[in-house]
């Protein structure tokens, strides 16, 4: 498995258009970031667009390979990767366009326009959610012929929907924190805007779903990343074992995802883990390095049986 960069070009041409699209976008937002002194929420108020648009290049390039890794062409997986485009420009459309209006594009009910807005864009996700499924089923059924692609493209493709999931609590009733014109936050115990981890954001002080979030999304390109380093690097290995071993590491990618969200929930800060949180981040850890000498040591036995 490897990334013809001098075929990209070629591959599904709407998903291409929204990788330029917002390419173009994260420029613009950038110049933004400098030149304009507005603050909205503790941060330039041109950073949220930028980071949505650089999240939305990775997204649409990656689906737009794995789609090139197909047998053979699926027209409903391209319609729901066309579905996806147009969701992902009028998300984007209604991001910069509240930037520009001076507001903020998420858990806004300080007017019915705002309220609308924000409503239609969470029914919006629900359909980009619904087609990023259904897109995934096509993929595994049509069965990427290269094993370790395989499995780290339905990984990837699954746990991503998990991180979509894990932006859900940010809109619940639980999540509301009793100011006026705000629904919803991605902070937990304590408000939006506080001190955060530089670019990113993502609070020091408490709890932040937007972690578990990011965590969970970008499965997506981590572990097909991870199966072409294994297929370049790891050729002493038979391809079976490479795809177990990206197993591996998709099982331990998706109890880090549920496990950063749930110490979010907690309302407990990234950088700053209580000792529950680090015996189940040790726990982790082993069971991960666990498995994975498992799968070496079997195909040790395999090689030793063979050679006898």
């Amino acid at each position: 498995m490897t990334i013809d960069l001098r075929r990209a070009a070629r591959w599904h041409r709407p998903l291409m258009f929204l990788v330029y699209a917002m390419a173009a976008l994260a420029v613009v937002c950038a110049v933004g970031i400098v030149v304009d002194p507005r603050v909205l929420v503790g941060a330039p108020i041109w950073l949220k667009p930028f980071k949505f648009a650089v999240s939305f290049v990775l997204y649409g390039v990656t689906l737009a390979w794995m789609l090139s890794l197909l047998p053979r062409r699926s027209r409903l997986a391209e319609r729901m990767a066309t579905l996806i485009v147009a969701i992902a420009v009028t998300e984007n459309v209604w991001i910069v366009g509240q930037v520009v209006r001076g507001q903020t594009s998420h858990f806004n009910d300080s007017t019915p326009l705002n309220l609308i807005l924000f409503a239609a864009m969470g029914a919006a996700i629900g359909v980009l959610f619904f087609a990023h499924l259904v897109l995934g089923i096509v993929v595994l059924i049509r069965r990427i012929p290269d094993l370790v692609a395989r499995r780290a493209v339905g990984w990837g493709l699954g746990l991503s929907l998990v991180g979509m999931v894990a932006a859900v609590p940010m809109a619940l009733p639980g999540q509301d924190p009793g100011i006026e014109g705000v629904a919803g936050a991605h902070s937990v115990g304590v408000p939006d805007g506080g001190a955060g981890l530089p670019l990113v954001g993502w609070s020091t002080m408490g709890g932040d779903l937007r972690i578990g979030h990011f965590v969970g999304l970008h499965a997506l390109q981590a572990l097909p990343l991870l199966a072409i380093l294994l297929n370049r690097f790891a050729t002493r290995l038979d391809e079976r074992t490479r795809a177990r071993l990206v197993v591996v590491a998709g099982a331990a990618y998706g109890v880090l995802t549920v496990m950063l969200t749930w110490q979010a929930l907690r309302g407990q800060a990234l950088l700053r883990p209580d000792a529950v949180t680090l015996a189940a981040v040790a726990a982790l850890v082993v069971a991960t390095a666990t498995a994975a000498a498992l799968v070496l040591a079997r195909r040790r036995r395999s090689d030793l049986a063979l050679a006898a």
